[in-house]
């Protein structure tokens, strides 16, 4: 992973109410900080967040985006560059593999279907995308769905 940047805007949070959640380590679990997490950068202003990966690090977007509610900031969207390869995941969607481990099935658009050629094969792709947008309404996000990754702009085929 390249690097994730979560925009924690609040519906209705200011910068004041935003301060004292930049103030505690993001947190993974009540045991401990985020793994894989290289630096967080926060802009009180932006109100966004702006987490880098370690090298070698792998980032869990759904711990992510929890550590984050936990910490007390509504997530209002996580924005991703993402490098890897496209695959096809068990129940035949395309799906962007980041580490051996960890793939994101692709939401279809126009150009999620203009990287199918490139499905399965040893082509490495570089996209900007949303992993997850806040639901009207709805207050805290349901962890046990998967995130899907919506591309946005798709910036390196090698």
């Amino acid at each position: 992973m390249v690097r994730q940047t979560i925009k924690a805007l609040a519906d209705a949070l200011g910068p004041r109410e935003l301060r004292p959640a930049t103030s505690r380590p993001l947190r993974a679990s009540p045991h401990g900080r985020q793994s894989g997490v290289q630096k967080v950068q926060v802009s009180l202003l932006e109100g966004k967040v702006d987490v880098t990966p370690k090298e070698d690090g792998q980032v869990n977007p759904v711990q992510l985006v929890k550590a984050t509610y936990d910490s007390g900031v509504t997530v209002a969207e996580m924005d991703v560059t993402l490098r890897g390869r496209l695959v096809t995941d068990p129940s035949g969607s395309l799906a962007l593999q980041v580490a051996p481990n960890q793939s994101f099935t692709l939401v279809p658009n126009d150009l999620s279907q203009g990287l199918v050629s490139v499905a399965a094969t040893q082509t490495v792709v570089t996209v900007r995308g949303q992993l997850y947008k806040k639901p009207a309404g709805k207050k805290k996000p349901d962890f046990s769905v998967p995130l899907k990754l919506v591309i946005l702009e798709v910036q390196k085929k090698e």
